[in-house]
């Protein structure tokens, strides 16, 4: 299977929801959520890609890194790429009808896990949206990190309890789904949690905690009060507050706010693996990619997922060896332009 084949059966199965454009960058979308694209004008989801392209590399040839290590390890996972797939769930109502939400979830992860990655999974009002995830975490030995809305403390800790009886060795909260337009038209909307809150959430999650939705230096330095173990730097995929800055205007200042003292993750436009190299260089020790893991999911099940993650691992590897960069855990931001 070709990536060409596999967008074509996601532009047939996705229709009215999805347009999977050649550059997907929020443009032709703008304000379909539900649906794929970004809130209101699209500011957000635009400034993501946007803020990416802005971002150049230094090609460097006299050199001697012409066999590069892609792997990293976060989270006492062994990553063969330093890329995780974005808990993005929701089918029927996101992405179309054509596939269920159980066989979407199953092969992401398990795609991932047959190349040497991991998946994350969705939340949601539905219960299938996250009983569809657990069910193909615990299908696959605990292979693949859950994402729990910040629902009210019942419910809340109920999912955190069987997020964690699903084996995952990590477990997550998408805090800034406190602001999805989703939730809200379906009568159950989230809210912020505080400080406090948030700590007593730690304490009732014994596994690896991973808060996602951190935008500013301040935020992440909170993080790590609460003790997470890591944060993502990611604005939901420009779904949640119009006219955000893309992710990457500001990963730098945020990873240099708690670099060594938490696993810093990034998502927001990621395409290829160009970016996911861009995003590690501005201070990521992985990252994180949404919107294509699902379209290869829809498009190609998980041969579809495996050929996209074979064509960004090809993509990454000449990056860094046209960037002198020999390996994924160590990148020096000097392979960035004028940065």
């Amino acid at each position: 299977m070709e990536m060409k084949e596999v967008r074509g059966n996601a532009r047939d199965r996705m229709k009215g929801f999805c347009r999977v454009c050649v550059t997907c960058d929020g443009r032709a979308c703008s304000g379909e959520v539900p649906g794929m694209g970004g809130l209101g004008t699209g500011s957000t989801f635009r400034a993501n890609v946007d803020a990416l392209g802005f971002v150049k590399l230094n090609m460097r040839v006299l050199h001697e890194a012409a066999d590069p290590d892609t792997s990293v390890e976060i989270l006492g996972l062994k990553l063969d790429l330093p890329v995780l797939a974005a808990p993005i769930g929701g089918v029927s109502f996101n992405m179309g009808d054509k596939v269920t939400e159980s066989d979407y979830i199953s092969s992401k992860l398990a795609g991932c896990k047959a190349k040497g990655i991991i998946g994350c999974t969705g939340d949601g009002v539905p219960e299938f949206i996250y009983q569809s995830a657990f069910a193909a975490i615990s299908g696959l030995g605990g292979h693949g990190i859950p994402f729990i809305k910040p629902w009210e403390d019942a419910e809340l800790f109920e999912k955190l309890d069987k997020a964690v009886a699903t084996g995952a060795p990590a477990i997550g909260m998408d805090v800034d789904a406190c602001g999805l337009v989703t939730l809200r038209k379906m009568g159950r909307p989230v809210s912020p949690r505080s400080v406090e809150q948030m700590k007593a959430v730690r304490k009732r999650v014994d596994a690896k905690f991973i808060l996602k939705g951190i935008m500013t230096p301040d935020e992440a330095r909170k993080a790590v009060d609460i003790g997470a173990d890591a944060i993502v730097v990611s604005n939901h995929g420009g779904r949640v507050l119009d006219h955000a800055p893309g992710t990457a205007d500001v990963l730098a200042d945020v990873a240099d706010a708690v670099k060594g003292q938490i696993t810093v993750l990034a998502d927001g436009g990621v395409r290829t693996g160009v970016d996911v190299l861009k995003f590690l260089a501005l201070g990521a020790d992985a990252v994180m990619i949404g919107r294509p893991f699902s379209i290869a999911s829809i498009g190609g099940g998980q041969e579809g997922v495996e050929t996209y993650l074979d064509a960004l691992r090809g993509e990454l590897n000449a990056a860094m060896v046209l960037t002198g960069t020999a390996s994924a855990a160590s990148v020096s931001r000097d392979i960035l332009w004028n940065v």
